[in-house]
């Protein structure tokens, strides 16, 4: 509405400039004579200020609503996709994008979208108005106002690879310097800190050439469509010149369109400038647009999960394939998980057993066959709400995240409602209450990100202290006890054992406590098959198997 606006007052205030100096020129006509026509520009002039401010301000509220909305439709669909998914993505490269990347849309949103308005109305309501007046002229626009349009998309297409190359270059600076932060330790340990920092130079290096690139080609097309709109016009200019001195064109309509005719090129040249100064925030949209576009695990609208503590789970020539890889990290499994025991999943890395894991935590759907719950044939658990499903499920990994906060809030994580009893009894269970106790705010201690202020062993405990918070049948077990002393493994296999008592386990273990304590062992091998389950229980007492 407000470019609309903006067209019709340029048309009126180029008509009252040449009332108001045409008469003066020709007839010698004084100022009350022109006074009408000076207050009508003064009022177009008036006009255009409020509407460009009325312009700017609603552009940039609108920016500012459209980047919250993508940024939170981003983090959103990011959620739903899950820890699957964004493994292989940087979370540096995710976080330039939802930061850097977005704020880079302000020049799309703010500039070049409203200018593409004008870029429409404008020339289309002067061009109709120069039309009437001077065919002639009207004839010279339309054929090189289209050259304009032109030029932009050849230099445009160009951009996008000066663009994307330039993103690239970001997102491996973002994520080569978070690695370097992150393993910082390991860097210094092996003296290989400096060389680190020199490689980070270097990407610097690539990425502020690119940079320089993406601006040198903004300069040069800015520069072209100049030199168009100049030669347009001057085009233009001649031929009025020309019929102005042999008196076949009145003063007042060749004033009229020379002033008219810089307006119709004028938002046609600001669209080239405010595209190259949108033109990375682009660039980021273009990988945003390929998250939201990644189709996230399928969940149902069942709600009616069934107690998972006393319903077998059945895996039937399940194969899982992960992004666009060829192989399968799980190949036609087939076997049942038995309710109420242990069961644990054994064999070499990379054989499929945290695959089984992040199948059934629903954060990957299989790529064929069905994973069921219930006596045969069961019910697929896609068919339950993903939400509904994972409440009825509890997970502890070989590296659980402590995020920023106390201790409570930490075993709260996954039982927001527990009370303070209950975080007591959880810490009791994984023998971890006394050592809490001998801190000097207790429960209410920081550990601060990442558990810092927490040893290995005792972070895992504090992970296993959520799952006894956090009333889910299902209790999914990644290493709990990888790399730990025999102390603190003990802690823990006691810990699993009293859940057990109420709760189906599912564990992936290597070391021998684990699997003796086993009811159920299923062993998987790197040639992507599945063996039956071995009950532990009859293969000790010698039961054939």
């Amino acid at each position: 509405i407000v470019g609309t606006v903006t067209a019709v007052l340029v048309i009126v205030q180029a008509f009252a400039i040449t009332d108001a100096v045409v008469p003066v020129f020709t007839g010698g006509a004084t100022l009350e004579m022109v006074k009408p026509a000076i207050i009508v520009l003064a009022i177009a002039i008036g006009l255009r200020v409020i509407a460009a401010y009325a312009s700017e301000a609603l552009a940039f509220r609108a920016a500012a609503n459209a980047k919250s909305q993508l940024r939170g439709g981003v983090l959103e669909h990011t959620m739903r996709l899950g820890p699957v998914w964004l493994s292989r993505l940087k979370s540096n490269e995710l976080a330039a994008l939802l930061t850097r990347g977005i704020d880079g849309l302000d020049a799309y949103f703010s500039r070049y979208l409203p200018q593409l308005v004008l870029a429409v109305t404008v020339p289309i309501s002067v061009g109709i108005v120069i039309a009437i007046q001077d065919p002639l002229a009207a004839i010279i626009v339309l054929v090189t106002v289209p050259l304009i349009p032109l030029f932009m998309i050849l230099v445009g297409l160009y951009t996008k690879k000066k663009v994307d190359r330039q993103w690239r270059v970001l997102g491996i600076l973002s994520g080569h310097f978070g690695d370097v932060v992150a393993g910082m330790a390991t860097l210094k340990a092996y003296g290989r800190a400096s060389a680190q920092g020199q490689r980070v130079k270097e990407v610097g290096n690539e990425y502020r050439a690119a940079t320089m690139g993406v601006l040198r080609v903004s300069f040069l097309s800015a520069l072209v469509l100049e030199l168009l709109a100049m030669l347009s016009i001057a085009m233009v200019a001649v031929s009025i010149g020309l019929r102005l001195v042999n008196g076949t064109m009145t003063l007042h309509a060749g004033l009229l369109i020379l002033i008219l005719i810089p307006e119709v090129y004028w938002p046609l040249r600001q669209i080239g400038a405010h595209f190259h100064a949108s033109a990375e925030g682009l660039g980021a949209a273009g990988k945003m647009i390929e998250i939201l576009s990644t189709t996230s695990p399928t969940s149902g609208e069942r709600t009616d999960v069934p107690n998972l503590a006393s319903s077998p789970i059945r895996f039937s020539d399940v194969c899982v394939r992960y992004g666009e890889r060829d192989e399968f990290a799980l190949h036609e499994a087939t076997f049942d998980i038995a309710p109420g025991r242990i069961t644990a999943l054994v064999g070499p890395s990379g054989s499929g057993k945290s695959t089984v894991l992040a199948a059934l935590e629903r954060f990957i759907d299989p790529s064929s066959g069905v994973i069921s719950i219930g006596d045969a044939p069961g019910t697929a658990i896609d068919e339950f709400a993903i939400t509904s499903w994972r409440s009825a499920i509890t997970w502890v990994g070989q590296d659980p995240q402590m995020i920023p906060g106390t201790i409570a809030q930490n075993i709260r994580l996954g039982a927001p409602t527990a009370s303070d009893e209950d975080v007591l009894n959880a810490l009791q269970s994984v023998k971890l209450d006394s050592v809490v106790a001998a801190l000097p705010d207790g429960v209410g201690t920081i550990i601060g990100d990442g558990g810092h202020s927490l040893s290995v062993g005792q972070t895992r405990r504090v992970a296993l202290a959520r799952a006894f918070c956090r009333d889910a049948a299902l209790v999914l077990l990644d290493e709990p006890t990888a790399a730990l002393d025999s102390e603190t493994e003990s802690a823990i296999l006691g810990a699993i054992a009293q859940l057990a008592q109420t709760r189906t386990i599912v564990m992936v273990a290597h070391r021998a406590a684990m699997i003796d304590m086993a009811d159920d062992v299923i062993e998987f091998s790197v040639r992507e098959s599945v063996q039956p389950a071995i009950d532990v229980e009859r293969e000790l007492a010698g039961a054939p198997l």
